[in-house]
């Protein structure tokens, strides 16, 4: 009865691995679920299920141990940056700047904490960059440095043995650091996550995005004889009109119906747009138009054909093509009136008025079909990674340095698929992806990477905490992690005013610590905290990766 002892300590073979890595994910995600003071770990307990038995030797060959720590990362991003992208680039505009200022400002602070750290305890520059590397979760502003060690000093060996020691050391409490912080702020200014998620959608307007119907009746004297196209001129976009009832007739409102006063018409879109309707055309009228009988039915079809994907609204033509009207379109949880230039995605759902053999024919050209919306778009998702692995490793100059940068297996990955999910589609690659899918690729990553990392940090770290230097090294990562942390989300907080939900992502962005993004989202039930976190990641990453090779460089001349 050898082989279970034989399956357990081989770790050179495939079976130790895989069953190293199940038993690290599999007794994590139950030590997440513990619940303590009303808060868990998540799928953080991973990283600790993964320490324990990394210390009792469970380890997996290290480049076998590399590849799937990476692998697990590249699908984590990939899968938030899908999941963002649609609202990423709007998101970025409204408050983009002040979430990277804020950002850039963790950075910068624990940079400088570190360096005080090194000058008042007399660390050489390996140490303290291994242990700022791992207070802050950022593994690419590691291997940076590493470069520049071997770039720079003759006895690199030593030198990546100790940074790497230091890192193991510091990472674990790093994570707990942010996460700890997270709590922190929620219980010092008494944080609601219901009342915060709320302010978040009115925030975002998602809330005014929600459309309304009303009906109108015409009084304004300029509109007698002008049709449906004359007052879609004076209005603007933003509201759709889809009946008008005239003389005790109701009829679609094509763009060549006539209109005369005490004519009744049928308007969608926010509350603000119909109300500048009401000012235009008179007042709101007590008759309900899709409540009186009409040869007018009302379906809801979603974009499945490829073919329509990428194709504006305007080239489709429905209304003249087959006398049908987009009322309303929802995507990504989020219903907006169609304008002429809007670009159709695959799974957009279209709400079309018109008579039931129209629609029909228009529903054939759209798709519809629920057999595409299941279908695994497997291709698009493997050319986006190798998309992204390219970008990551895509050497970027910046003067004054000695070596290009490099955005990371993380970064590429993650910037490729913030793009193809605003796109939605590039030449034959279509970003789409069922949620439930999204949900369970981001879910396995991260319990992947999370696992890899206990389970390479298990085996030194307990042996490092034993002597002295261990704990000094996790102190002083603590002060690293916490003070810039607790200083700018108090700031933004308590001066910037900014929702909790979205600090969460600015907290976790400015450590790329996805670890710390997947415990704010069992946090707060929402992917609010995934929007800030994408914002600020592609500046932190940057910052993180040329600071650790400044910081070589300065110490050849400390």
């Amino acid at each position: 009865m050898d082989w279970p002892l034989s399956l357990i300590r081989e770790s050179t073979s495939i079976p130790h691995a895989v069953l190293a890595i199940s038993l690290a994910i599999s007794l994590g995600l139950a030590i997440g679920h513990i619940r303590v003071l009303g808060v868990s770990l998540g799928v953080g307990g991973v990283l600790f299920s993964g320490l324990l038995l990394g210390h009792f030797k469970m380890t997996i060959e290290k480049e076998v141990l590399e590849f799937i720590r990476e692998f697990g990362l590249i699908l984590f991003v990939y899968a938030i940056g899908l999941q963002v992208g649609p609202g990423f680039f709007s998101s970025f505009r409204k408050q983009g700047l002040t979430l990277n200022l804020l950002a850039a400002t963790i950075v910068l602070s624990g940079t400088l904490i570190a360096i005080t750290i090194a000058f008042t305890f007399h660390l050489d520059i390996t140490t303290i960059i291994g242990i700022l590397s791992g207070a802050v979760t950022n593994t690419p502003g590691l291997g940076a440095a590493q470069q520049a060690l071997k770039d720079f000093y003759s006895n690199s060996m030593g030198n990546l043995e100790i940074v790497g020691l230091a890192y193991a050391v510091s990472y674990p409490f790093g994570i707990v650091g942010i996460i700890l912080t997270m709590v922190l702020i929620k219980h010092l200014f008494k944080i609601d996550l219901k009342k915060e998620t709320e302010a978040f959608s009115l925030l975002t307007n998602k809330a005014d995005e929600n459309l309304l119907a009303r009906d109108f009746e015409i009084t304004n004297q300029n509109f007698q004889g002008k049709t449906i196209k004359d007052l879609l001129e004076v209005v603007g976009s933003g509201v759709v009109i889809t009946r008008v009832y005239t003389k005790g007739q109701q009829e679609l409102a094509k763009e060549d119906a006539l209109l005369s006063v005490g004519s009744i018409i049928h308007a969608i879109g926010s509350t603000k747009r119909l109300e500048d309707l009401r000012i235009i055309v008179g007042t709101e009228s007590t008759i309900n138009l899709p409540s009186l009988p009409a040869a007018i039915d009302v379906t809801t079809v979603v974009v499945t054909k490829k073919e329509i994907v990428g194709k504006h609204i305007l080239d489709l033509n429905l209304t003249n093509k087959y006398g049908v009207i987009i009322s309303r379109i929802a995507r990504s949880g989020i219903e907006f009136t169609p304008t002429k230039n809007l670009t159709l995605q695959f799974a957009d759902r279209l709400k079309m008025v018109g008579d039931s053999e129209s629609i029909k024919v228009a529903t054939a050209e759209l798709g519809n079909s629920a057999e595409e919306l299941d279908k695994p778009q497997i291709i698009p998702i493997f050319v986006g990674i190798a998309l992204g692995v390219i970008v990551g490793t895509m050497p970027i100059a910046i003067p004054t340095m000695p070596a290009p940068v490099k955005l990371g297996l993380a970064g590429g990955p993650l910037i490729v698929a913030l793009i193809l999910g605003n796109l939605g589609k590039v030449g034959p690659i279509l970003s789409y992806m069922p949620t439930p899918a999204k949900m369970l690729m981001r879910e396995f990553g991260i319990a992947l990477f999370l696992a890899c990392v206990g389970l390479k940090s298990g085996e030194h770290l307990f042996k490092m905490l034993g002597n002295g230097d261990g704990f000094k090294w996790m102190l002083y990562g603590s002060l690293i992690t916490f003070i810039p942390l607790l200083v700018v989300g108090i700031i933004a907080r308590l001066f910037k005013k900014m929702n909790y939900l979205t600090i969460c992502g600015l907290l976790s962005g400015s450590m790329t610590d996805p670890p710390a993004l997947a415990f704010a989202t069992g946090l707060t039930k929402h992917d609010a905290p995934s929007i800030s976190y994408a914002t600020v990641y592609p500046l932190t990453m940057l910052l993180r990766v040329v600071i650790a090779q400044l910081l070589v460089i300065m110490s050849v001349h400390w």
